[in-house]
C-alpha cells in the first residue's frame, strides 16, 4: 500500500524531488516493521534491504542497538519533556493560587474567579496557545535545517499575528458579565466575573508575547530556562497575591494585577532571555527585521489550523462537564465527572511535555533531512507514553474505591466516582497517546488534516453517541462519557493509522522545501545540520 503524507496542502509545493539510482529507497513506518527479520548465522535484527544513509540515524540491526536507541532517544524527550511539564504545573498553579487567594475573600468571589479562569481565560488560552502552536512546526523545522537565523523572525511574525488575535479576543473580556448572563449565570457572580475578566485583559496580551517566545526557545531544546522563569514567576506571583490581597485588602482586583503582573513579568523574562543569550545567528536571534511582516497569509492559515486543532481537543472534554449538568441529580453527576477531570489534567501535565518534546524532536529531525531518525523518535515516545497510560490506568483501578476521599468526606459522591472510576482508566490510557500523536501531527505540520479528524471524531461521532447514551439510552454520566470516549478513540487509531503509513522520507524532503522556501533560499542552497550525532549500532 501506498505510504501517505499529510503535510499542510497551503505548504505542498510544486517543485519536483529526484532521486538518483543510488539512493536509498522510501520506506513507511510499517514498512520497517515488516522489513525486519532475523539473520540465521548472526542472529541479529537486520532491515531488510536497508542502506545506512548519510546523516541519518542507523539501522537497528540488533535487540542491543535496539535498547541503545530507546535509551538515547528516550534521553533526549525528558530532556525537553521534564521542564517544559515543570513549567506547565507552575502555570497550573498559578491559576490554583488565585483561586485559593480569592477564596478566603468570599464565596461570591471565588465563583467570579472561578468563572474568570476557567470559561473566559481558558477560552483565549487554548486559541492563542494553538495559534502559537504553528512556530513548533516551522521553528522546530529551520532549526533542524540549519537555518537558525529565521527562528526570530518566524518568532516575530507569530508575535503580531497573537497581538492582533488579542485584540479581536477582547470583547469577550469586556462583554463576559452579560453573555454569563445569558448563559443563565446568577447576576451578582456574572457581574462580578465580569469585573475580573476585564481587570486580567493586560494577561491574555502578556500570553501573545509567552508563547511565541516559548515555541522558539522548544525549537532549540532550550527549555531549562523556561523551568527557572515558570518557577519564578510562580514564587512572584504567590507574595504579589498575598501583598495585593491580604496586606493591602484589594480584593478581586488584587488578584487581577497579581494575575497580570506576574503573566508579564514571565513574557519579559523569556524576551530578555533570547535577547541576552539567543543573540547572533547560532542563537536564532538576530534583531526585529522587517522580514517579520512577509508571508503573514500563510502562517496565519497555518496557525489558524493549530489553533482549531487544539480547541477542538480542549473543549471536548469540557462539553462533557456541561452535559452532565443538566442530567437528574446534576450536582452528584458534576461533582463526580470534576473530580475525576481533575486527576485527569494532572496526568495530562505530564504528557503535554511529552507532546512538545516529540513536536520538537520531529520537526528537528525532519528539518535535518533525517526520515529513520524521525520515526525511531516516534517509536519511542508512543511505547514510553502507553506504557505511562497503562500504569495509570492500573493505579486508578487499584484505588477506584479510595481516591475520592482526597476531593470529598461525602459517601454518596465517593461511591458516584468509584462507579465511573473505570472510565477514568480508559481515559487516561487514551490520554496518554492521543496528545503525543497530536505533537508528531504539530511538528510534522498536519494541523489542517488533523483540525478535520479532532471534529469529525469528536463533534460529529463522539458527542450525539455521548447524548443518544446518556439521555436516549438513560445510562447517565457513565453513557456520556463512554459516547465520547468513543470519538477519543477514533481519532487516536485514524491518527495512529496515519503515524504508521507516513513516508517519512517524503515528509523530510518537504519539511526542507518548506524552510528553503520561507526562507527565502534558492533550491541550490543546501543543507541541513544534523541534530543528533550518528552512531554505529
Amino acid at each position: 500500500m501506498a505510504a501517505s503524507s499529510y503535510t499542510e496542502p497551503l505548504l505542498r509545493l510544486t517543485t519536483t524531488h529526484h532521486q538518483s539510482p543510488s539512493s536509498s529507497p522510501r520506506h513507511t513506518a510499517a514498512d520497517m516493521v515488516v522489513a525486519v527479520h532475523q539473520d540465521d548465522e548472526t542472529g541479529a535484527l537486520v532491515a531488510a534491504g536497508e542502506e545506512e544513509d548519510a546523516g541519518d540515524a542507523p539501522v537497528v540491526r540488533s535487540v542491543r542497538g535496539a535498547w541503545d536507541v530507546f535509551t538515547a532517544e528516550s534521553r533526549r524527550l525528558w530532556a525537553i519533556g521534564a521542564p517544559i511539564a515543570f513549567n506547565i504545573v507552575c502555570l497550573y498553579g498559578t491559576n490554583s493560587t488565585t483561586q485559593i487567594f480569592a477564596g478566603h475573600i468570599g464565596n461570591r468571589e471565588l465563583s467570579a474567579v472561578a468563572i474568570g479562569l476557567s470559561v473566559v481565560s481558558n477560552f483565549s488560552f487554548g486559541f492563542l496557545l494553538g495559534m502559537g502552536s504553528a512556530l513548533e512546526t516551522l521553528c522546530g523545522q529551520a532549526f533542524g535545517a540549519g537555518q537558525v537565523s529565521m527562528l526570530g523572525i518566524y518568532m516575530q511574525r507569530s508575535w503580531i499575528i497573537l497581538t492582533v488575535s488579542a485584540a479581536l479576543l477582547s470583547p469577550l473580556y469586556i462583554f463576559a458579565s452579560p453573555i454569563l448572563r445569558l448563559l443563565g449565570q446568577e447576576e451578582a457572580i456574572a457581574a462580578a466575573a465580569g469585573e475580573f475578566t476585564i481587570r486580567i485583559i493586560p494577561q491574555m496580551f502578556a500570553l501573545a508575547i509567552n508563547f511565541p517566545t516559548q515555541k522558539f526557545l522548544q525549537a532549540q531544546s532550550k527549555v531549562a530556562a523556561l523551568a527557572w522563569i515558570g518557577f519564578a514567576a510562580l514564587v512572584a506571583h504567590v507574595a504579589l497575591l498575598a501583598l495585593f490581597v491580604s496586606v493591602l485588602g484589594w480584593g478581586i482586583a488584587g488578584a487581577a494585577a497579581a494575575y497580570d503582573v506576574s503573566s508579564w513579568v514571565t513574557a519579559l523574562a523569556q524576551v530578555g532571555y533570547v535577547v541576552g543569550w539567543c543573540r547572533g545567528d547560532g542563537g536564532g536571534w538576530t534583531g526585529l527585521s522587517r522580514k517579520a511582516f512577509n508571508e503573514l497569509f500563510a502562517f496565519v492559515k497555518l496557525s489558524l489550523a493549530s489553533a482549531v486543532m487544539l480547541c477542538l481537543e480542549i473543549w471536548y472534554m469540557m462539553v462533557l462537564v456541561v452535559l452532565t449538568g443538566h442530567l437528574d441529580d446534576a450536582e452528584i453527576a458534576v461533582d463526580s465527572i470534576s473530580i475525576c477531570m481533575n486527576i485527569n489534567g494532572w496526568e495530562g501535565m505530564v504528557f503535554i511535555g511529552l507532546n512538545a518534546a516529540i513536536s520538537v524532536r520531529v520537526s528537528n529531525e525532519l528539518g535535518s533531512g533525517r526520515p529513520r531518525a524521525t520515526m525511531q523518535a516516534v517509536v519511542v515516545v508512543l511505547l514510553q507514553s502507553l506504557a505511562l497510560g497503562m500504569v495509570a490506568m492500573a493505579l486508578i483501578l487499584a484505588t477506584r474505591n479510595h481516591f475520592a476521599v482526597i476531593f470529598t468526606g461525602d459517601r454518596h459522591l465517593q461511591k458516584a466516582v468509584a462507579n465511573i472510576a473505570y472510565l477514568l482508566a480508559v481515559t487516561m490510557l487514551l490520554n496518554s497517546i492521543q496528545p503525543v500523536i497530536s505533537g508528531v501531527a504539530v511538528g510534522g505540520g498536519w494541523q489542517g488534516v488533523v483540525a478535520y479528524i479532532n471534529l469529525a471524531c469528536y463533534y460529529a461521532f463522539g458527542l450525539p453517541l455521548g447524548f443518544i447514551f446518556g439521555y436516549l439510552f438513560r445510562w447517565g454520566v457513565q453513557g456520556i462519557w463512554a459516547g465520547m470516549l468513543c470519538g477519543t478513540a477514533m481519532q487516536t487509531a485514524i491518527l495512529m493509522y496515519m503515524v504508521c503509513k507516513t513516508d517519512w522520507e517524503a515528509e523530510a524532503s518537504q519539511a526542507l522545501e518548506r524552510v528553503r522556501l520561507w526562507g527565502g533560499q534558492h533550491q541550490h542552497e543546501h543543507d541541513k545540520l544534523p541534530t543528533s550525532e550518528q552512531e554505529t549500532i
